[in-house]
């Protein structure tokens, strides 16, 4: 008779050390003997839906080593951001989970246009500010028009009619809003004032730190004061994996994406002319598609599920982030590398993000979506990025 796991088996020549319960189980289960336990990735990590995209890491290090095909590196750079935004969100969701819901819901917040935010710093510190601005105004464009469009139509061709909280769409359309105030008086009062660089400097720096305070006002509002007219229904969702797993793969993902984004932004002129895009295009649709296609699918994906209020949350909290957290930090960052970044958008952006935010904000309004409502706002993005084809400078 076999005795138990964990006990010590003496016989009359020796002692034998305890039984593994894991060998005995794979003893009884017909599996292999002393085979040593291996930690496991956990789930999420393993069934990421972009995970095969990864193989572009090595590739596009290995093509910007051999340094022949600039086209390629730049693709392919564009390309493994894809998976290591997923990562990034994925990872964050995780360590949310172990956090609890507020701790989480900042967190979720706080790193949502992470990949987007890096990739505009390493832009930044190669002096391409008039890209880093156009490709601020084309993220939040990409969420509001191209993100919440997809969303909106494939959620209204499963379900015929959708409702959400309009409160709490109205607060993010408000906030978005006064983004664009602070968006338009600068570049009014450049057109108007012509102020030399440092009056410039001195109105952005002003208006980027008013923003910054308005986003933390925000969260406060949303995450604690009046957390209940964000309210959604709670997920039954446990953490799978450790809290150390996920914060390393956070820490991890977010260095590579440092790496592509290196990639990306050292190809970006041959690349471009290749292509035969303006810098203007490229900022505006190219760049942020790179952050943004993951957002899409999240997106798209709860509203499939009938859950428009994450779909919202998602699409318009992002942009909200963006115009009022993102964009002001980045005019600080400027200052400290040595280039610095205004806070004066050309007229195209400014009526573009302008345009974008009062279909959404006239969209939003009622509580409910439909079909329709997802195809006016991917029409809309489709007219914008076709003008923007043709702008030839920035």
């Amino acid at each position: 008779m076999e005795p138990p796991c964990g006990d010590v088996v003496e016989d009359s020549s020796r002692l034998r050390a305890p039984r593994s319960c894991h060998w005995e189980r794979g003893r009884r289960e017909g599996g292999p003997r002393n085979v040593p336990t291996v930690r496991r990735v956990p789930a999420p990590f393993r069934q990421l839906s972009l995970r095969w995209l990864l193989i572009l890491v090595p590739l596009s290090i290995a093509a910007a080593a051999l340094g022949r095909w600039p086209l390629a590196t730049f693709l392919l750079a564009g390309g493994a951001l894809l998976p290591l935004a997923e990562l990034i969100g994925t990872a964050t969701q995780q360590i949310g989970l172990h956090a609890g819901p507020r701790v989480g819901g900042v967190l979720n917040a706080t790193f949502a246009n992470v990949t987007e935010f890096i990739l505009a710093i390493v832009l930044v510190v190669h002096g391409e500010t008039a890209v880093v601005k156009a490709a601020l105004t084309g993220s939040i464009l990409g969420n509001l028009l191209l993100v919440l469009g997809l969303a909106l139509l494939a959620g209204g061709l499963r379900h015929r009619t959708q409702r959400y909280n309009a409160a709490a769409a109205g607060v993010h359309s408000t906030s978005l809003m006064l983004a664009v105030v602070g968006l338009l008086m600068p570049a009014l009062f450049f057109l108007t004032g012509r102020p030399d660089a440092r009056h410039g400097e001195a109105v952005s720096v002003a208006v980027a730190g008013v923003l910054m305070v308005l986003y933390g006002a925000a969260l406060v509002f949303t995450h604690r004061t009046h957390a209940h007219l964000f309210h959604t229904p709670a997920s039954e969702e446990r953490p799978q994996g450790s809290r150390a797993w996920a914060i390393g793969v956070l820490a991890a993902a977010s260095v590579v994406v440092a790496i592509e984004s290196q990639l990306l932004v050292t190809t970006l002129e041959p690349a471009i002319g290749a292509l035969g895009f303006s810098k203007f295009f490229t900022g505006l649709i190219l760049v942020p598609l790179f952050g943004n296609v993951v957002e899409n699918s999240a997106a798209v994906r709860f509203a499939l599920r009938d859950q428009l209020d994450v779909t919202l949350e998602i699409a318009i909290g992002s942009s909200t982030q963006v115009a009022l957290f993102v964009a002001p930090a980045l005019v600080l960052i400027s200052l400290a590398a040595g280039h610095p970044m205004d806070f004066i958008f050309t007229t195209f952006e400014v009526a573009a993000v302008g345009l974008a935010v009062l279909i959404v904000t006239f969209i939003c309004h009622d509580g409910q979506s439909n079909w329709l409502e997802g195809a006016q706002l991917l029409a809309a993005y489709a007219i914008m990025a076709a003008s923007a084809f043709f702008v030839t400078s920035l």
